[in-house]
């Protein structure tokens, strides 16, 4: 069910619209407890949570972005609202929440991630996209102020009973948290049977052609709707990696060096358009991003990253930087026949402790032993949580030492992951298991103590090695996971 736009109830609803609840003194996003929760969120054709707690830093960056929206969307008659997950576990543990912020939309009370960016303009537009039809249906007089009205914009020109239209519909329920869509009988401006793509860079608008199918409809939106050759930053992040296509980032630090280097290989974006993205990136902000790419942190520079299963290609920064330095490795990589690099650490002699250290060298050779269960903690150095279940690992790795239950641990700063692993890390820790016998990796989401891994094992591992656990009366740490900051961006 859709919001209302009836203007006449705004004034009434608005005065209502938040019975009960309570709002933080001076601020517009709503307080959410176990109490009101369900309450609130079934009673809303539309609300946005925030689950957070006070000490993650996320969470922080995200509280004025949420503000700020929250402020402009009151007047849009759209709620957003946080729970406190350090005061309401329980209500969090039944939400299923595994880390901070997560955002949710409820429509009358029926959850969906929220998919955009976590600023105040991307908030704001994400959930007014929400409150429109999928199609909006388009005049004479509306077309021209729809189609400036976001940043890309998709208009059909198509009979009421075409079979295109009822193709654009669909297309436009699928893609409506990304994209505005409209459709319009006729238009002296539009080409009659088409579809256009109006956008607020690079040429301006796109004009379907070829095939009208499901298919080559979402590709045409896919492609068109990225820029040739944006600056890429915490808004637009989460776009590249969802567009699937390989990413090649452009490192410069002053106005010169993007003067330099930046018209040649926009060139070869636009030459590459559908098949690879290209995006500056500002090494001052974001430099450290370099070493994601196996790349050192000195400008300018160019790597290519595979969103899809991690892979990087750096551009060797022994030679110059040159247009045929650049195209040579994305060629290589489109073409498959370059090798990804492979950042790890030497290989630790000797390897007998009661955790198995693996780098990204050894990483076959002992989490891919198919004779061996393996429980496999991904960490970073930095990560509160990583350092809190140290202890407790160690502890957990004497206990299964001599057994075919290997305990393991794998710094994911500073190794690469096989390319082949059927996941990428979200999260610090990411503790799996590893079947013997199977590829097959299932995730572990107990209680973060001895006695939570030893019935885990138990109950999941091939083989069986009976651990006895002294029950402790000590609290185990939450479950969650710090979010991968990705270098900020």
């Amino acid at each position: 069910m859709r919001l209302s736009s009836a203007l006449a109830l705004v004034g009434l609803a608005a005065t209502s619209l938040f019975a009960g609840v309570q709002a933080a003194e001076n601020s517009d996003v709503l307080d959410l407890t176990q109490k009101n929760f369900a309450s609130t969120v079934n009673g809303e054709d539309l609300i946005l949570v925030e689950f957070f707690a006070p000490w993650c830093g996320h969470c922080k960056a995200l509280a004025p972005e949420y503000e700020v929206a929250a402020t402009q969307l009151k007047a849009k008659n759209i709620p957003i609202a946080k729970v406190d997950c350090t005061v309401e576990t329980d209500l969090c543990q039944e939400q299923g929440i595994q880390g901070y912020p997560t955002l949710k939309v409820f429509r009358n009370g029926t959850p969906s991630d929220y998919q955009g960016a976590r600023k105040a303009d991307a908030i704001v537009s994400y959930l007014q996209k929400q409150t429109q039809p999928a199609l909006t249906i388009l005049n004479a007089e509306t077309v021209a102020d729809f189609s400036a009205s976001d940043k890309v914009v998709i208009v059909g020109v198509l009979p009421a009973d075409s079979e295109k239209r009822k193709i654009l519909l669909s297309v436009a329920n699928k893609l409506r948290d990304d994209f505005t869509f409209g459709v319009i009988e006729e238009s002296e401006d539009l080409k009659a049977g088409g579809v256009v793509l109006y956008k607020k860079f690079d040429e301006g608008k796109n004009l379907l052609e070829g095939d009208f199918t499901e298919e080559s409809l979402t590709e045409f939106i896919t492609v068109n709707s990225v820029p040739i050759m944006d600056e890429i930053g915490p808004n637009n992040y989460a776009k590249y990696m969802d567009a699937g296509l390989p990413l090649g980032y452009l490192f410069v630090s002053t106005p010169e060096q993007r003067t330099q280097y930046g018209p040649e290989v926009e060139a070869l974006a636009k030459e590459l358009r559908g098949k690879m993205n290209f995006v500056y990136i500002d090494s001052a902000k974001f430099g450290a991003h370099a070493s994601n790419l196996n790349l050192k942190e000195s400008w300018p520079a160019f790597g290519v990253q595979n969103v899809q299963n991690g892979a990087k290609y750096p551009v060797d920064q022994a030679q110059d930087l040159s247009i045929e330095n650049i195209k040579a490795v994305v060629d290589g990589v489109l073409s498959g026949k370059l090798e990804p690099s492979i950042k790890s650490e030497a290989v630790p002699e000797p390897n007998d402790g009661p955790v198995k250290v693996v780098v990204a060298h050894n990483y076959k050779e002992i989490v891919e032993d198919q004779s061996k269960d393996v429980l496999i903690e991904f960490y970073a150095p930095w990560c509160g949580h990583c350092k809190n279940l140290a202890p407790i690992y160690e502890e957990l790795g004497e206990a299964y030492k001599g057994s075919d239950i290997v305990i393991a641990k794998f710094d994911a700063t500073a190794n690469d992951l096989p390319t082949d692993v059927p996941f990428q890390i979200q999260g610090f820790p990411t503790i799996k298991l590893r079947k013997a016998g199977s590829s097959e990796y299932i995730d572990y989401n107990g209680e973060r103590t001895k006695d939570g891994f030893v019935e885990f094992l138990a109950k999941e591992a091939v083989n069986k090695f009976e651990v006895k656990v002294e029950k402790k009366e000590a609290e185990a740490e939450p479950v969650q996971a710090e979010d991968i900051e990705h270098d900020e961006l």
